[in-house]
């Protein structure tokens, strides 16, 4: 690549700060490419449109910048348009020939990152333009996955009318519900139930989207979860949710579990029961709350 000179550099600057001024006038010099790259691949198209200037992607693109340029990572200008939510932008480089499904070196694209980020209007632009809803990354996370991991919940309702595959899984067996149970987003919990989740797919370490609940404390997902009857005895990793909750003192969690069925004498792996894990972590609460449940059954 062709080392920057003091001239591109100045038109970067121009585009990254939005002043359409100097970069006309950079431009107008005739001794700077418009396309530009630094020693990243960034071009200054790319600047400006990650920055939400405008003027300046209309004065660049009318000036013959390219938008499918990359970086050296492989993102584009539409790329950082869809992750800041500039729809104007990303109309502007679409009607210009960007291409809608380009990917970076990760597996990302535009649609991607827009729904990560919450940029509902964006994802809608670009699948409205052939952007494919079931694309993944190279770990195969999908853009429904990233949505519900992050807590986007009108972004998960369009790509699962838009025909997102509720249960994908990335590599490691982790789908949306799982992902989404374990950060404790219930109301996205329940829309992928209601659009038909398994509840008990498994990450390959075991776990499921009631056992990460449990583990985490996050007693409005368990709720969500419990009336779907998911697995409470022990799972691939020899544990149940009961002993995940009874590890980290969610007494309330242990106390739905218990009315959902666990067995409080259920052992793990290791010989444990849930009331044992519990003392030797010094949830003294847990310990009698759930000495009291079994007192209880046997009377």
């Amino acid at each position: 690549m062709q080392k920057e000179s003091p001239l591109d550099a100045h038109l970067h600057v121009a585009a990254l700060q939005g002043d359409v001024e100097t970069l006309r006038r950079v431009l107008d010099t005739g001794r700077v490419h418009v396309d530009c790259k630094d020693r990243d691949g960034t071009t200054p198209l790319i600047l400006a449109a990650a920055n939400g200037h405008l003027d300046c992607v209309d004065e660049l693109i009318e000036q013959g910048a390219d938008p499918r340029a990359r970086r050296t990572t492989g993102t584009t200008a539409l790329f950082f348009a869809a992750q800041g939510g500039f729809l104007d932008i990303a109309q502007t480089l679409l009607d210009n020939g960007a291409q809608v499904d380009s990917a970076s070196m990760d597996g990302g694209t535009p649609l991607f990152v827009a729904c990560q980020c919450g940029h509902l209007d964006v994802a809608k632009e670009l699948v409205s333009r052939g952007a494919n809803v079931n694309g993944h990354m190279k770990d195969r996370a999908t853009p429904l996955f990233m949505a519900s991991q992050n807590g986007h919940g009108r972004v998960v309702l369009f790509l699962l009318e838009a025909g997102a595959a509720v249960d994908a899984r990335r590599t490691d067996g982790a789908t949306p519900l799982w992902i989404a149970s374990q950060m404790g987003h219930e109301r996205i919990v329940r829309v992928l139930l209601r659009n038909g989740a398994a509840v008990d797919t498994t990450r390959h370490d075991g776990a499921t989207p009631l056992f990460k609940a449990a583990h985490k404390g996050h007693t409005a997902v368990v709720d969500e979860l419990l009336p779907l009857r998911p697995k409470l005895t022990l799972l691939p990793n020899g544990e149940s949710a009961l002993h995940a909750a009874a590890l980290f003192g969610h007494v309330a969690v242990v106390r739905k579990l218990v009315a959902a069925g666990s067995d409080p004498a259920l052992r793990n792996q290791e010989g444990l029961t849930a009331s044992q894990l519990a003392a030797d972590n010094k949830h003294r609460v847990v310990v009698d709350l759930l000495e009291s449940l079994q007192a209880v059954a046997r009377s």
